[in-house]
């Protein structure tokens, strides 16, 4: 029979078993059930941050092909791409982590949601293809019935999972909150029975959630900074900006944002590497953020797209930093042994007077940098006008394109070409105009630099093509043999299918090939030079006469003027207008005539409007005049009149 201190004894060790067993049972399972919960919670914001990430890129793709419809020339349509080409490349990166992370439901989404993004990018690609070439009523048609159909489809799918998985996260998160609960009122409650194993156990328990807490506090910064700048990202940007605009209402102080986009950053990436692209992003990062006030917020918003929000700042206030922005990001950045120079195109908009809430200011914002990006201005303060011109220039482009496709508005006059030694025609330039069935005329200047930034450009001068080559075999059969010259734009001369074209129409009308005369600019065959001199070469060859059009505008290397196959220099009419009283203008016709004789080409003299032109001309030796003292463009009939009454016999076979 065992004693009572004994079986007090006994019974205190086994108590203490008891206690030591229940704690460590509590321990076990309060530990295994927070593990379970931690990792739980863990996966699920790693998917909800997956889908979260989808449904961005998502929204962002919808932005470029937005974008790229609005784009004016080439350089915005590019940028517009590759923005459309990185959303679509991050989307997949996301849809990869959600099939790695998420159930097999999320993998059958994912799949799902891969097979309508293939379908979609084909769409994509066909209104692209739409826009390049000006068809914008396929290109509304496509976007209509099959882009946006597509998108929405895309994004309702990733927005739902994204925010039942988000749900599910913060789920996770309560449960593990709870589970951490529950261990510490248990580990609590069995103080009384053991302090060193309460301390021990309140130490094991509080450093396991203080963990936790830290590493929940790190998703939470993660969630809304990005990663290469440690700056703020879009998410916290719009909150904040939309917290902003809140206190801001009561005392109408306002507030601007400004849009910040590096110039040819992706030069540094393709040619230096994205290592060094990294590192200048988190340079222009260090310097953005030195050169803000107190209470100034930036964030890194995309790509190489930052963002800098200022409260209680007025449009001068925002245009001073900006200034600021310009002087400090313009000088030169250290990458490791590379000194790299960018510039930065700056959108300012301002609340209340260009926009009221969050999308609204950050759209203004976008608009003006784009702006400024185009105009090379360097920063830009949002106008209202701005929406207006982009308006404009989409309904005259509607109207060209109409124009056409009949057979009334878009029509040819012809400015005749006079020999300086005889005072004969040597043949014509044909000029376009364009009768609008209500506005009346439009000038060239008007229409033809809006054709120019869009593929509409190469339908219009093949247009004129063919009206000039029927025009000159419609002379041609009346006993006139009028050489015409056809202006040919920079997209134009950069078109492979545009010899065949020239073939063909001259085959179709059996004219001679000697008898066209393609005018290109010294800007256009610089674009390419290589390409150029390709179409140039194919088209001598074909017999058609070449000639290098606004001599003395460009910036052409004597290399490739020598070895193109040019026929004729055109002096530019600014230099010939005022040669008569302005020295330095006499001294560049001369130049430019004397370097076409040594070249072994004739030489035009444009904006020829006096005698006194005529004469200085004729002593320079200029061969060729063209100039409102001849004749002005005149439609077909007129000249055809003019020819036959004026000395033009030369033109007459």
């Amino acid at each position: 029979m065992l004693r009572p201190s004994r079986l007090l004894r006994t019974g205190a060790v086994l108590g203490l078993a008891t206690i030591l067993l229940g704690l460590t049972g509590v321990s076990v399972a309060g530990s295994t059930r927070t593990r379970a919960s931690a990792n739980a919670a863990v996966a699920a914001t790693a998917l909800a941050e997956a889908y979260e990430l989808a449904d961005d890129a998502v929204a962002l793709e919808v932005i470029a092909e937005q974008r790229y419809r609005l784009a004016a020339g080439d350089a915005a349509r590019e940028t517009a791409r590759e923005l459309h080409r990185g959303a679509a490349g991050a989307l997949e990166v996301a849809l990869h982590d959600v099939e790695l992370r998420g159930a097999p439901a999320d993998r059958d989404l994912a799949a799902r949601v891969r097979t309508l993004h293939e379908s979609y990018l084909n769409s994509k690609d066909r209104l692209f293809n739409a826009v390049d070439r000006g068809d914008q009523a396929a290109a509304a048609r496509i976007d209509e019935t099959e882009v946006d159909p597509a998108a929405e489809e895309i994004g309702g799918l990733v927005h739902s999972a994204s925010a039942a998985t988000a749900a599910e996260a913060a789920d996770a998160m309560r449960d593990l909150h709870r589970v951490e609960g529950i261990v510490f009122t248990a580990t609590a409650s069995t103080f009384a029975v053991g302090l060193a194993l309460l301390v021990a156990f309140a130490v094991i328990a509080g450093g396991y959630q203080r963990r936790l807490l830290r590493q929940a506090a790190e998703h939470e910064y993660h969630a809304s900074h990005d990663a290469l700048t440690g700056l703020p990202n879009r998410t916290l940007f719009t909150e904040r900006t939309a917290e902003a605009l809140l206190a801001a209402e009561p005392d109408g102080r306002g507030l601007a944002v400004l849009l910040l986009d590096l110039d040819r950053f992706k030069e540094v990436n393709d040619t230096l590497g994205h290592q060094y692209g990294d590192e200048l992003l988190r340079q222009v990062a260090a310097r953005t953020t030195a050169a803000l006030r107190g209470g100034d917020m930036v964030a890194r918003l995309a790509g190489d797209e930052f963002a800098v929000l200022l409260p209680g700042a007025s449009a001068a206030d925002a245009a001073g930093l900006a200034a600021r922005l310009q002087g400090e990001l313009h000088r030169s950045f250290a990458l490791d042994d590379v000194a790299v120079d960018v510039e930065v195109s700056i959108g300012i908009a301002v609340a209340p007077e260009h926009a009221a809430d969050t999308d609204a200011l950050l759209r203004c914002a976008d608009i003006a940098m784009y702006t400024a990006k185009d105009s090379k201005t360097g920063a830009t303060l949002y106008r209202p006008t701005m929406h207006t011109e982009d308006g404009n220039r989409l309904l005259l482009l509607g109207d060209l394109r109409r124009a056409l496709d009949v057979t009334d508005q878009l029509t040819l006059h012809y400015q005749p070409k006079i020999r300086l030694d005889d005072g004969r025609p040597s043949g014509a330039e044909a000029l376009v105009r364009w009768a609008h069935p209500t506005r009346g005329p439009i000038p060239p200047a008007e229409f033809i630099p809006v054709a120019e930034t869009t593929g509409l450009i190469t339908r219009l001068t093949l247009y004129v093509l063919r009206l000039a080559v029927t025009q000159a075999r419609t002379w041609l059969d009346d006993g006139l043999v009028v050489p015409i010259a056809v202006n040919l734009s920079p997209r134009c001369l950069l078109d492979p299918e545009l010899v065949g074209h020239v073939t063909r129409l001259l085959e179709e009308h059996d004219l001679p090939a000697d008898l066209l005369r393609l005018e290109v600019t010294e800007t256009a065959v610089m674009a390419n030079p290589a390409l150029a001199t390709e179409t140039l070469v194919a088209l001598h060859r074909l017999g058609v006469r070449l000639s290098i059009d606004d001599y003395g505008t460009g910036y052409s290397s004597m290399a490739y003027l020598k070895s193109l196959p040019v026929d004729e220099l055109k002096v530019d009419r600014t230099f010939v207008m005022h040669m008569d009283a302005d020295p330095e203008d006499a001294v560049l016709v001369r130049g430019a005539i004397e370097l076409g004789h040594n070249l072994g080409m004739s030489v035009v003299a444009e904006g020829v409007e006096g005698a006194a032109h005529v004469a200085a001309l004729q002593e320079l030796g200029c061969d060729v005049a063209q100039g409102y003292h001849y004749a002005r463009p005149m439609p077909p009939a007129d000249l055809t009149a003019w020819l036959r009454t004026s000395a033009a016999t030369a033109l007459v076979r």
